[in-house]
Parts: C-alpha cells; sequence; structure tokens
C-alpha cells in the first residue's frame, strides 16, 4: 500500500532549489517514527538532497538514467511502475516521500496521505499537487505543537482515498 508524506506550504510549495524551505523539528521526529521500517520511495533528487541513506529503510528511487548506481544494499534504483508493483498492491505500508513528479506520478496507486499542512504562503519552485477533496477524505487534523525557530502554524493531516 502506498501513503504518501509530505509536508507544504498553503500554496502547495514543498521546496526551492531541491531543499525545504522550513525547518519544523517535530515534522522531521513524526517523519521519523512514521516512515522507519517502512520502505521509502522517492526520485532521484529527492535522494539526493537527503544526503544519506536514511537508518532502517529500504529507498526505493526512481531514476530515468539507466546508468544511476548506488552502492547501498538499503537501495534499490527502479526505472518503471512495474518495478515497485508489489509495493502499491501490497499489505505493506510504503512511503512517497518526493519529489514533485514522484508525487504526481503515484498519486493515483496512493491510499493515504500524512500531510504537514504549514499554514503561511512561500516562495519555491516545487509544488504539491491540489488534493481533490472529491477523492480524499480528511480523517485526521491536529495542531502542531509550537516552535520557536518558525513564525507560523502548522497542522497534521491524514486523508484516506475514498472508495469509488
Amino acid at each position: 500500500m502506498l501513503s504518501i508524506i509530505v509536508a507544504k506550504a498553503k500554496n502547495n510549495i514543498i521546496g526551492k532549489d531541491n531543499k525545504l524551505i522550513w525547518h519544523i523539528s517535530d515534522d522531521l521526529k513524526r517523519f521519523k517514527e512514521l516512515t522507519t521500517g517502512h520502505p521509502i520511495i522517492m526520485g532521484r533528487k529527492t535522494f539526493e538532497s537527503l544526503g544519506k541513506v536514511l537508518p532502517n529503510r529500504k529507498h526505493i528511487i526512481f531514476s530515468h538514467n539507466p546508468d544511476f548506481k548506488v552502492s547501498d544494499e538499503n537501495v534499490e534504483v527502479v526505472h518503471s511502475l512495474l518495478q515497485i508493483q508489489d509495493y502499491i498492491d501490497g499489505k505493506e505500508e510504503a512511503f512517497v516521500i518526493g519529489g514533485a513528479m514522484i508525487y504526481n506520478f503515484l498519486m493515483p496507486y496512493v491510499k493515504k496521505m500524512y500531510v504537514t499542512q504549514i499554514e503561511k504562503d512561500f516562495e519555491g519552485d516545487t509544488f504539491f499537487p491540489k488534493i481533490d477533496t472529491n477523492i480524499w477524505e480528511e480523517v485526521e487534523n491536529v495542531e502542531g505543537p509550537k516552535d520557536d525557530e518558525n513564525d507560523f502554524e502548522y497542522r497534521y493531516i491524514t486523508y484516506v482515498r475514498k472508495d469509488k
């Protein structure tokens, strides 16, 4: 089962110059808690922005480049949707962690979204797709704890795909 995990601004910005724009300690802790022990699926640029292989998670990296390789037993480079079919159909939760192209590409196969909704607009160059409330149902909405590093409020919102 595919789930998306994302932090996005009110105007759907998720990044700039292949970097996060904000630093929310509680959100990073939540990301680690939710994804540890689960596969994480991302694009090559997102993988490179991590700076390292995250512990206790299998990394599945989409790349158009057939020569792109990572020498780590916790990393698998894939080039097609067929190569992740087991994650789409499986019972185990796998997390799509970005970037924008991967979010858009895999959105039709996602069953759940964990969204950190930042209640402020930001300038950036990378957007998360608009959440269609005809497709997605909000099942949880919790205010994030106050953060001395940031001057904005944020919420943890969980969505599940509505049954057709």
